[in-house]
C-alpha cells in the first residue's frame, strides 16, 4: 500500500471521509497520526516575533489597564487640582479653574492610550485564535487516537473471544467423545 492509499484508508477509518475531501487541519492531523509524530509546540506561544513598537504597546496596555495606573493617575489629578486651587489666590496658578490644560492633557492621554491598547488587544486576539486552532488540532488528534485504540481493543477482544470459542468447542468435542465412549461401554 503506497503512502497516499495509507492516508486515504486512515482517513476513511477514522473520519469516514476520503483524504482528498478533508480540510487542511484534518489532513495535518491524519498526517501526524500516520507518521506517528508528536503534535509539537504551539509556535504562537513560543515565538516572540513582536517589534519594539509592539512590545511598547503591550507594556503601555499592561500599565494603562492596571489599578496602579488608575490610582497613580487619580493622585496626579488631585495634586494638579489642589496645587492650582491653592496657587489661585496668589495669581500663580498655571492652570486655573476650569483646568483647560488638564482637560487637554487628559484628552491627549486618552487619544493615544486607546489605539495603543487596541493594537495590543488585536495582537492578543490573533495569538488566542492561533492557540485555539492548535488546541483544536491537539484535541482532534487525541480523539482520533482514542478511536484507533478502541478499534484495536475491540479487535483484540474479538480475537480473544474467537480463541475462547475455539477452545470451548474443542473441549466440548472431547467431552462429547468421552460421553459417547462411556455410553458405548455401558450399553
Amino acid at each position: 500500500m503506497n503512502p497516499d492509499q495509507r492516508l486515504d484508508q486512515l482517513s476513511r477509518d477514522l473520519l469516514d471521509t476520503p483524504y482528498a475531501e478533508l480540510t487542511e487541519v484534518k489532513k495535518s492531523v491524519i498526517d501526524l497520526i500516520a507518521a506517528e509524530a508528536p503534535t509539537g509546540l504551539n509556535q504562537a506561544l513560543v515565538a516572540d516575533d513582536r517589534t519594539y513598537w509592539d512590545r511598547l504597546a503591550d507594556k503601555v496596555a499592561a500599565v494603562g489597564g492596571s489599578w496602579a495606573f488608575i490610582g497613580g493617575f487619580s493622585l496626579c489629578l488631585v495634586l494638579w487640582i489642589a496645587l492650582n486651587l491653592s496657587l489661585r489666590p496668589f495669581h500663580l496658578a498655571f492652570d486655573p479653574y476650569p483646568f483647560i490644560f488638564l482637560n487637554l492633557i487628559l484628552s491627549t492621554v486618552a487619544a493615544i492610550q486607546a489605539p495603543v491598547i487596541m493594537m495590543s488587544q488585536n495582537r492578543q486576539s490573533t495569538k488566542d485564535r492561533l492557540n485555539a486552532e492548535h488546541d483544536y488540532l491537539v484535541n482532534l488528534r487525541a480523539e482520533l487516537e482514542i478511536m484507533r485504540l478502541h478499534a484495536k481493543l475491540d479487535a483484540l477482544r474479538e480475537q480473544e473471544m474467537v480463541e475462547i470459542l475455539r477452545c470451548n468447542t474443542e473441549t466440548l468435542e472431547i467431552l462429547k467423545a468421552q460421553v459417547e465412549r462411556m455410553a458405548d461401554g455401558r450399553g
